[in-house]
């Protein structure tokens, strides 16, 4: 029989996995797969088990917030590539960004039984110096919102505590000067918010940065904020972020490119699917194509 390994996020969401657990493992079983369970113990603890044990399962399914699946591939690409098994995802996180690039289902058991049975298609991830991310790097304006808000609040108040933290940072919005190397261009500015992403939906905005985005075609969309000059400025962003229709204009700016070079003359905040990234003054972003193979609804 088939080995699935499935590692849940105990607090992520609002701890509702635990409450699913028995349909979801239902699920996970009709796939004719013999499944092993493991909750996660702390930050960092399904990336190791991936490593540790990835390779002797078929498949490994994750379920939790964006962080969860973060680390699950973290694991797989310190794997040889031909160990490396597919992955199911079952969101049950605060944002859910990724999740909605997959054409998932509604209900946690259909989740599961596209995480179990689901289209198998690769996926392009990011190398980050020497740190990975599935579906964005960012810097700038309220890019630590969703590590700096705390966990009680996120159960409590879901998506809407992280808009209620950002509302609180508008007055105190400030710009880098950096300059962007992409596939042999480069470009130098003021900007206030910056992001390399392989999705539709950040911060749970859809339509992000375009309508062209591919998962497995060997670059990340690039999208640059210039520092807002006016009200009306941050009025026409947020908009466009609420009607899923981010342009180019001159405050806006949308690249692509698979190698990717930031550099700032000071420390520069970065987080990566979520989580914090650390400060650097500059960083290499590679697209590394077709690196892992994920399971799709219809």
């Amino acid at each position: 029989m088939k080995k699935l390994l499935f590692i849940y996020n105990t607090h992520a969401g609002k701890g509702r996995v635990g409450l699913h657990l028995a349909e979801i493992q239902d699920n996970l079983c009709a796939a004719e797969f013999q499944v092993t369970i493991h909750p996660t113990r702390g930050k960092g603890d399904a990336a190791g088990v991936v490593l540790e044990v990835g390779a002797a399962y078929d498949r490994i399914v994750c379920s939790g917030g964006d962080g969860t699946l973060h680390e699950v591939v973290t694991g797989l690409l310190s794997l040889p590539p031909e160990q490396r098994p597919p992955v199911g995802y079952i969101p049950a996180g605060t944002t859910n960004d990724f999740a909605r690039n997959l054409k998932l289902p509604r209900s946690i058991a259909e989740k599961a039984a596209v995480a179990a049975d689901g289209i198998l298609r690769p996926i392009d991830v990011g190398r980050f110096n020497d740190q990975q991310f599935v579906y964005i790097a960012a810097f700038g304006a309220f890019t630590d919102v969703a590590y700096s808000t705390k966990q009680e609040f996120k159960s409590l108040f879901g998506h809407l505590a992280y808009l209620l933290e950002a509302a609180t940072r508008l007055g105190s919005i400030e710009s880098y000067h950096v300059t962007v190397e992409y596939d042999g261009q480069v470009l130098k500015g003021d900007f206030a918010y910056g992001m390399v992403s392989n999705t539709i939906s950040v911060g749970g905005f859809k339509g992000l940065p375009g309508a062209e985005v591919d998962l497995d075609d060997g670059l990340f969309e690039i999208m640059l904020i210039r520092q807002p000059t006016n009200p009306l400025h941050v009025q026409s962003i947020l908009r466009n972020l609420l009607q899923g229709k981010v342009t180019e204009d001159d405050v806006v700016i949308l690249l692509r490119g698979g190698d990717i070079t930031i550099t700032c003359v000071e420390n520069l905040p970065w987080t990566l699917d979520g989580e914090y990234g650390g400060n650097h003054t500059q960083v290499h972003i590679i697209n590394e194509h077709k690196a892992v193979t994920i399971a799709y609804g219809e």
